[in-house]
């Protein structure tokens, strides 16, 4: 399911820059360039869009009905439409990747007031891939969804990246033509030179968890930090913890677990990872469930009480700090929200709950 933990040895990358996707092959779409033209296939939602029209500018975001990181910043994309789209920004929400089309339609309609702005399948036709995913995703050597592009009032790229790092100052700045596009395509293109450096970083980190190289390990990160843009350095607060649980420096690990929390009470998918971790990583000896429980129902809060992975989370901790019945209620509220096989398995953790059994963390 959603909440299962990370085996972060061997996703170090991917912890470590949160939910930003990896980048692929030498890209050849960078912020300065045009934008691509739209090659969309048939709009689910929303009137289409031929062509970038001057003096707006548009969000192409690219995500998938099986990605679980898209449904987490979709509901966030949604408060960036409804806040601008009276200032002349355009939100499109690109299906690509999909498994089946067919899907695609009635998922945004369970999505209801979370997902307003206009969606788009991929033009498949002589493509396998998907024609936007070919002239945008891998142009811009991006191999991971959500990924979003902001173009400009002028049709050009003026950022690259995850939608849930996008600013809206920049946003902002780009509506009022007071954007510094030459400024951030030289920022772009020092930040794909250092991510070639991190990945060789990381290459080194990842041996030295293994190894249990901790001292290592530690450099490693302390260079990472130094790869990325400030304001991103953030992001290597995961791995730091999970460096410190692997060390068993357990004061420091919840205390670092704690400023992370605090610092992010809106990001539900970032909560219920710490949560889930503390609750069921099985080298933990000594684990603090009140601050998990902190945790747990900061996420639970920031998704709304809607997301059935994250309510299971919230229950688990419950259980697990002898709050059996309000586990037992929060985990059928889990299994009410949920759908398809992970309902299935909620309903067995809930059979679980129900005669007083901690059931295996999947």
């Amino acid at each position: 399911m959603k909440t299962r933990l990370i085996n972060w040895t061997g996703a170090l990358l991917a912890l470590a820059a949160g939910t930003r996707p990896g980048l692929g092959g030498e890209a050849t779409l960078k912020v300065g360039d045009p934008a691509p033209k739209l090659q969309t296939g048939k709009w689910v939602q929303g009137e289409p869009v031929k062509e970038f029209e001057k003096e707006k500018a548009y969000i192409v975001e690219f995500w998938a009905t099986w990605c679980g990181p898209c449904r987490v910043s979709i509901p966030h994309l949604n408060d960036i439409h409804n806040k601008f789209k009276v200032k002349g920004l355009v939100v499109i929400g690109q299906d690509c990747w999909e498994r089946d089309d067919s899907l695609v339609a009635p998922f945004v309609k369970s999505m209801g007031d979370k997902m307003t702005y206009r969606v788009a399948l991929d033009d498949k036709e002589g493509s396998e891939k998907g024609k936007m995913a070919e002239t945008w995703m891998v142009a811009a050597g991006r191999n991971g969804i959500p990924s979003a592009f902001l173009v400009d009032t002028k049709g050009l790229i003026a950022w690259i990246g995850h939608p849930m790092e996008l600013k809206e100052r920049l946003i902002e700045e780009v509506l009022s033509g007071k954007f510094d596009l030459h400024k951030a395509a030289a920022e772009y293109e020092q930040r794909q030179k250092n991510e070639a450096q991190l990945r060789i970083v990381w290459t080194v980190l990842s041996r030295a968890v293994q190894k249990k190289d901790w001292d290592t390990a530690t450099a490693k990160l302390a260079e990472a930090e130094q790869l990325l843009p400030g304001d991103e350095r953030d992001n290597l607060d995961l791995t730091r913890f999970n460096i410190l649980i692997g060390k068993k420096d357990y004061p420091a690990a919840y205390k670092l677990a704690a400023t992370v929390s605090d610092a992010h009470k809106d990001n539900a998918m970032l909560q219920n990872q710490l949560a889930w971790q503390i609750a069921t990583d099985e080298g933990i000896e000594q684990r603090d469930l009140a601050l998990a429980e902190t945790i747990a129902t900061r996420a639970h809060e920031a998704a709304k009480g809607e997301d059935a992975g994250i309510a299971d989370t919230l229950a688990r901790v419950l259980f697990l700090r002898g709050k059996k019945e309000e586990a037992v209620a929060l985990e059928e509220k889990a299994v009410r929200l949920a759908e398809g096989d992970t309902q299935k398995s909620l309903q067995k953790v809930l059979d679980s709950y129900k005669k007083g059994e901690l059931p295996r963390a999947d």
